[in-house]
């Protein structure tokens, strides 16, 4: 056992919730392992750690050109941080963001998607290898496809997101049919055969999501509250019904305008605060809060939610292949990093991020409000988060836990800024002349 590893504090078993109580489709089921969390230091990180935290979630903030974010990181050994900076929107007289504000958790979202196809697969409800095309009416196409594929981004089924992005941030508060996005990435070329590669694919989640509401009869709301949300006590996550656009109490959006290429003008910063949850639906349209993602990204990492065979199956993890790294996997559900498990997404105005080492509960979550670099900015902002926390030692101790991370602070840091396409001025410099910037909410310029 490497040094300190004795020390960290495991995993306490929580009380469970009785499976008869929760009526499942199948008759009386329950994951086989108790639902666990960690025990956590009662103790504060050491004032460098939380300078350092501090500073790196500044930096992610001004790098993604966001208003504010929510952050917390759990060491369940030496200590945890949790904080709220800037405010939820530039307008003027914005409330401050506190620990407390909601955020889109983005794709986090299909990882919830992914769990209650889990927990139903647990019930002897479905399969993993069930075919989707016998699921689905009215969806040609899916030939081969199976849940599992869906939930391992293996199903070559193309991402809706991209090639509609730039109208989500023109026209945030429409109400986008969930059948008009799937028919939008049904229709675009087949990115590979079933099972042959990997590509993330908004589209596949919410053919899930289609398939199981099919398949029970009931609509994914209500098998979120059955089968994941009611046993977690995830009181504060919901999709928002696709009207309500308002979303009082959450973290504001911002994206910079997309022109018809593709690329960004960062001259014009739409305000998509307004803004429709359908745009990500069941992929990426759900709202929650720093508790509760933390909950639910401990359970889904360490597998406790569901019985061991399939959590076993679950992060029985795939290459992503192509040039990412050897150590960049994919389960079901959700990403490997080294040994963070998790999910970091983009959704119209919203960067999210959630991971967790299962061994020692090491979890961090980052939500920024601004849209405009992609995901991976703040995944590399959970990573260097998780690099400053994994070296923090429980009060008296003189070293950490064993916990390897492949990458280094400086090397996440680096790949955060790199990523940044369109960043505040840092601070001393000097800021955009009036009238440099188009006024925020202008819609971008475009030739379609």
């Amino acid at each position: 056992m490497a040094a300190g590893q004795g020390r960290v504090r495991r995993r306490v078993a929580a009380a469970v919730a009785s499976a008869c109580a929760l009526l499942l489709l199948s008759g009386c089921t329950t994951p086989s392992q108790a639902i666990t969390g960690y025990e956590q230091a009662e103790s504060e990180f050491a004032p460098d750690i939380v300078e350092r935290l501090d500073a790196t979630l500044d930096e992610a903030v001004r790098l993604s050109g966001s208003s504010g974010a929510v952050a917390g990181v759990w060491a369940p050994w030496a200590g945890a941080w949790t904080t709220g900076v800037g405010t939820v929107g530039f307008d003027a007289g914005a409330e401050d963001v506190t620990v407390d504000t909601r955020f889109q958790l983005t794709t986090a979202t299909g990882a919830i998607t992914c769990a209650i196809m889990l927990r139903l697969v647990d019930a002897g409800v479905v399969a993993l290898d069930d075919q989707v095309g016998t699921m689905v009416r009215g969806v040609p196409g899916l030939g081969g496809i199976t849940l599992e594929h869906l939930c391992r981004n293996q199903s070559g089924i193309a991402d809706y997101y991209p090639s509609l992005n730039r109208f989500f941030v023109g026209n945030p508060e429409r109400v986008w049919p969930e059948a008009e996005l799937v028919a939008s990435g049904m229709a675009a070329n087949r990115i590979f055969d079933p099972g042959t590669g990997w590509a993330e694919s908004r589209t596949g989640v919410m053919l899930l999501s289609t398939a199981l509401e099919q398949h029970t009869g009931r609509t994914w709301a209500d098998l979120a509250e059955q089968y994941v949300f009611d046993p977690l006590d995830l009181d504060s996550t919901t999709i928002p019904a696709p009207a309500d656009t308002e979303h009082e109490g959450a973290l504001g959006g911002y994206a910079a305008g997309v022109l018809a290429d593709g690329t960004r003008d960062c001259a014009v910063v739409m305000d998509v605060s307004e803004r429709s949850s359908s745009i990500g639906g069941t992929a990426a349209g759900a709202f929650s809060t720093l508790d509760d993602a933390k909950r639910f990204s401990e359970v889904f990492a360490n597998g406790s939610l569901f019985s061991e065979n399939t959590a076993r199956r679950t992060w029985t993890t795939t290459l992503i292949g192509g040039d990412a790294p050897a150590w960049y996997t994919q389960g079901i559900g959700g990403q490997q990093y080294g040994p963070l498990r998790g999910v970091a997404g983009a959704s119209t105005g919203a960067l999210t991020a959630a991971f967790t080492e299962p061994e020692t509960g090491l979890t961090v979550i980052v939500a920024l409000n601004n849209s405009s670099s992609g995901q991976e900015l703040v995944r590399e902002a959970a990573f260097a988060l998780a690099s400053i926390a994994s070296k923090a030692t429980e009060p008296g101790a003189e070293t950490p836990p064993l916990i390897e991370l492949p990458w280094s602070f400086e090397q996440a840091v680096e790949r955060m800024t790199a990523a940044a396409v369109c960043p505040l001025p840092a601070e001393g410099d000097e800021a955009p002349a009036e009238g440099d910037e188009a006024p925020a909410g202008e819609a971008p310029a475009t030739d379609g």
